[in-house]
């Protein structure tokens, strides 16, 4: 075939330019995201019930509910959260799951459950990768309005303007899936009866409630007709105003009033259960969710247009953008686009100085952007999107690109050095290195898929870096073999003998085939000493797995953080935006942007944690990464010293990355149940965690969110002695606690709640003074027919697939997690109310472990199927897959060393260095048999072989290595991704290098020497 092309040279150019102008339409057209689009296979039911308390919710609603779901096939884990008034169930089904499906299941399983009739349907959500809005615009008033005051109408008519016209004009944008907005406030209408006025009258409070309802009704329309025509009548008597409801008239004891002369009709802001600030005002915050199938960057480039309209057309408005992943998206394909291209200069540098000539240096560089954009183009027909993972696996394969290329062209540079014709040199010295070129493809593509049968979400997310490795092998080779040796013959073509350029010669640094022989002649005088050294960095491998840390993913960069903060205390949500305000005052010097989210927030969708009343989430954003341990620090003390009873907690910002990957577990996480199933016993729960602090002092156990439950307890005796039934009490306390919402009056894109109430009062007051009226128009004071009761109950119950359980986190050092757990389980089976069970971040990144390891073997199994396959020798494939004991060595103690972990991306790196290091040896094994069967003997071949291949395998090694070398020096999602992969790598290549040019001569010889004699 080589003979064919090189007699083609114009069909070969043309073929490639039209390969290559195809690629460049094809990158145009690449779809680009932070991540691959992967299917999350996890389902949330969302439960809502104002009405109901968190632990009369969860037996009534949740209970049953889990009941169902358990049985839901593929479900790998249940855990249900409840509180006051709001419940959510998480359910995360097994990897490879039908999620559309499951999804149908979820809802059926639900329409089967009895639920109490006022209870509105529970909500059920997919978790896909686009839920996370892409950004958050915060809307202000260019004058700070304090929700407390007067001015807060300024602040309504913003709340309304942002649902009305500004969410509108976002959503026509047709990358946009939806506006999900937090932070407005509504006006309700507020009336106040005249109570001693009603008394003095004798009219009832739910007379009034009769009459505006009577006055609130839409009959529909009649159709009428009049000979040939037809008419539609309408018959309407709606509220839409305060001035309506004033006006009602109403017939009451035979006289005539209207609603005004009785009571107090007023608009007023809605209670608020929650806040947003940002910057320190008051916010309407809007988060905006892409489109599955929109690139970000049409995104940003419409939303910041769109902004930018906005600030000219509203000066009285601030918009501001936060919580960008647009930034973080741009900031990781830039740095690893700069990562390539300093990878490919590198590369390049290398080449010239080794081969001392600018013609086949060139033909090798440009091996690199034409396997770059057929690789682009592969990934475009076989639909994977550019992402940090991809790009990662382009950089990855940027290295071995140029393998192929170097090979080929030393293996004729040395066939035509001896004597042959340039066409003859071209020829065979393409041919001769075809298979072991195959075979190290092959086995550097085969390492990669035991990765894509990783359990979890994980192998399908590394599917991307696998494709894209391989395309750009693949791509790599064909360009080696097809393009290297045709435009090789004509560069050459008319030059009859190579020679070196005199400018490149003097920059030769050292004399490295003398450093070879040297120490090949050495290795081989000290041989046992050899072997010793060989056998002690397998033993030092060994050493170092037990004593380096191994989590589940390295950590990533970032300059900003999101801080979870429950006050552990019954406050309302001006006293926790009130305590907030004072935290971010107290943080505002280390600080470039924050937002405060206290109390309950109005999402639709759960991008964000649903908070309780008295819990709060604040987004800050440092001006640099480094700032970030000292924020911690002050939110640490500021805390402490303040708030000793607040619980708190900080994670990352928030995006897909995070969706996909981040530990959602503490550490160590002691799920404690009592014996008899029911809820554990404040006193006996308190009593127990005293005991493990006691039995474990250093370890920081956070006090139990407990809250104070008011429990208004009917006396049915005197209920019936005077004469009151439940409705008509219920009636009462609902219009004393002013919750009576007779109806809601619609306002274009929003309705405005009436409700018919009294004067807000404290709990006592309303007992000591509200009375009902019975049967015989006595009015009954309610403290006769309630009584009071207080008890303590859980804040939060959790509650799994075994049942309700108080989750215990611990953050500890995973070498004492065995003593504490055995000293934890040794606690509980003492007091004997309690059983203990472990689960956390612990065991399943040991699970992940050994899952990668059970991968690196099956890695190792197909690299012998392959090499056996190649050389027709169940014994040389040993000889070469022996190093891989040796080269572990160098990239475990490369990342003990540079204080990194075992984590899925240095096992990662760990097996795919595998694959890539076996290819030197490859090459001189394959050299040293071609040799042996031109007739030299065992020694000479090896020899003869060390010193043909040197050089290429110097190159390989080097420009492999450079070009992922620098992501070890910039800090952002993708380099942090890589970073441990680069280590692994390039440690093992380090020490590969070396075995392969010292240690595999040394095998080869002492296994077939034995076979000789």
């Amino acid at each position: 075939m080589v003979e064919f092309l090189i007699k083609r040279p114009i069909a070969v150019t043309m073929s490639l330019i039209a390969v290559l102008v195809l690629g460049i339409l094809a990158a145009n057209f690449l779809p680009v995201s932070l991540m691959p689009e992967v299917k999350i296979p996890q389902v949330t039911v969302q439960v809502t019930a104002e009405n109901l308390s968190a632990r009369e919710l969860d037996a009534t609603v949740v209970k049953p509910l889990r009941n169902q779901l358990t049985q839901l096939n593929h479900l790998k884990n249940i855990r249900t959260e409840t509180r006051d008034g709001s419940s959510t169930i998480f359910m995360e089904f097994e990897h490879g799951s039908d999620i559309d499906f499951i999804f149908i299941e979820v809802n059926e399983k639900i329409d089967r459950t009895t639920l109490p009739k006022d209870i509105e349907r529970p909500r059920t959500l997919k978790a896909n990768a686009t839920d996370i809005p892409a950004f958050y615009l915060n809307l202000t008033l260019k004058e700070n309005i304090p929700q407390q005051t007067a001015d807060i109408q300024k602040f309504i008519e913003l709340s309304k303007f942002g649902l009305s016209v500004i969410s509108k004009r976002i959503e026509q944008i047709p990358e946009v899936a939806m506006v999900d907005i937090s932070g407005q406030i509504l006006s309700e209408i507020s009336i106040i009866p005249n109570l001693p006025k009603l008394q003095a009258l004798h009219i009832e409070v739910a007379d009034l409630e009769k009459a505006i309802l009577g006055n609130n009704i839409n009959l529909g329309n009649l159709t009428i007709r009049d000979g040939e025509y037809q008419y539609n009548i309408r018959f309407s008597s709606t509220l839409t105003q305060k001035e309506d409801i004033e006006n009602v008239y109403c017939k009451i004891n035979g006289r005539l009033y209207q609603i005004k002369d009785l009571a107090q009709v007023k608009e007023v802001p809605q209670g608020q259960i929650g806040f947003v600030k940002s910057d320190g005002k008051s916010a309407l915050t809007l988060a905006i969710v892409k489109q599955a199938d929109a690139r970000m960057s049409d995104l940003k480039k419409e939303i910041h247009q769109l902004t930018e309209t906005f600030r000219k057309d509203y000066p009285h408005i601030d918009f501001t953008i936060t919580r960008d992943q647009t930034a973080l998206l741009d900031y990781s394909i830039d740095n690893l686009t700069q990562n390539l291209l300093v990878g490919i200069l590198l590369a390049c540098l290398v080449i010239f100085f080794f081969m001392q000539d600018f013609r086949s240096p060139l033909l090798i560089t440009l091996t690199i952007p034409i396997s770059l954009i057929i690789t682009l183009l592969c990934m475009f027909v076989t639909r994977i999107s550019l992402n940090v993972i991809s790009l990662s696996g382009i950089v990855l394969g940027v290295g071995m690109m140029v393998d192929n290329s170097i090979i080929v062209i030393d293996n004729i540079t040395q066939k035509w050095d001896k004597g042959e014709k340039l066409k003859t040199a071209v020829i065979k010295g393409t041919n001769e290195v075809f298979t072991p070129m195959l075979s190290s493809v092959l086995t550097t593509c085969s390492v990669f898929i035991p990765l894509i049968f990783m359990s979890g979400i994980s192998g399908a997310l590394f599917y991307d870096q696998a494709m894209a490795v391989t395309i750009g092998l693949f791509s790599s080779l064909a360009v080696s073999l097809i393009v290297i040796p045709v435009y090789y013959y004509r560069f050459y073509k008319k030059q009859e003998k190579r020679s070196r350029n005199r400018f490149l010669s003097r920059f030769h640094l050292m004399d490295y085939e003398k450093i070879y022989e040297n120490g090949l002649k050495w290795i081989f005088r000290h041989q046992v000493l050899t072997w010793g050294i060989l056998i002690g960095m397998i033993a030092g491998s060994c050493g170092i797995y037990l004593v380096i840390e191994k989590r589940k993913f390295p950590p990533i960069t970032q300059n900003d953080l999101l801080l979870n903060i429950e006050w552990n205390k019954r406050i309302n949500a001006v006293e926790n935006e009130r305590r907030t305000s004072r935290l971010t005052d107290h943080l505002k010097p280390l600080l470039s942007q924050y937002t405060v989210m206290a109390g309950s927030q109005k999402f639709l969708l759960s991008h964000t944690k649903e908070n309780s009343v008295s819990e709060a989430i604040v987004y800050l954003k440092t001006v640099h990464p480094d700032s970030i341990p000292v924020l911690k620090e002050k939110i640490r003390s500021y805390l402490e010293n303040n708030y000793p009873e607040a619980l708190y907690s900080t994670e990352s910002s928030g995006n897909i990355f995070d969706m996909i990957f981040a530990e959602k577990e503490p550490t160590l996480v002691a799920r404690i149940r009592s014996i008899n199933g029911k809820s554990p016993e404040p006193d006996l729960l308190n009593q127990l965690l005293r005991s493990i602090r006691d039995k474990l002092p250093s370890i920081h156990i956070e006090p139990v969110a407990w809250q104070e439950v008011v429990q208004l307890l009917t006396q049915p005796d005197l209920m019936t002695l005077y004469g009151i039934d439940y409705n008509r009490l219920f009636y009462k306390l609902k219009s004393a606690f002013n919750e009576n919402r007779i109806f809601y009056m619609n306002e274009g894109e929003y309705s405005i709640p009436v409700l018919l109430g009294e004067e807000e009062k404290t709990l006592q007051h309303i007992l000591r003074t509200t009375t009902v009226k019975n049967d015989a128009g006595i009015d009954i004071p309610l403290s006769l027919l309630l009584r009071e009761n207080r008890i303590n109950d859980l804040k939060n119950i959790i509650s799994g697939a075994e049942g309700e359980y108080y989750p215990l986190q611990l953050e500890v050092k995973e070498k004492n997690i065995p003593d504490i757990t055995q000293q934890i389980t040794a606690v509980v089976a003492a007091d004997r109310n309690f059983e203990v069970s472990f689960s956390g971040s612990y065991y399943s990144n040991r699970e992940m472990i050994k899952e990668l390891s059970a991968i690196l073997v099956v890695s190792l199994l197909l690299l012998y199927f392959i090499l056996a396959a190649q050389f027709e020798s169940l014994i040389q494939p040993l000889i070469i897959l022996s190093e891989i004991g040796i080269d572990l060595f160098g990239a475990l103690f490369l990342l003990w060393i540079c204080g990194s972990s075992i984590n899925i991306m240095s096992m990662i790196g760990i097996i795919v260095m595998c694959g890539i290091v076996i290819n030197d040896s490859i090459l001189k094994v394959d050299t040293i048999n071609r040799l042996r069967k031109e007739g030299k003997g065992l020694l000479k071949a090896i020899l003869m072989a060390g010193n043909k291949r040197l050089k290429p395998i110097i190159m390989t090694s080097l420009t492999t290595i450079l070009a992922i070398l620098p992501f070890l020096f910039t800090g952002n999602l993708g380099a942090d991704l890589q970073f441990p992969l680069s280590l692994a790598i390039i440690g093992g290549m380090t020490v590969g290098t070396i075995v392969s040019v010292y240690f595999i001569p040394l095998g080869y010889y002492y296994i077939y020497k034995i076979r000789q004699s």
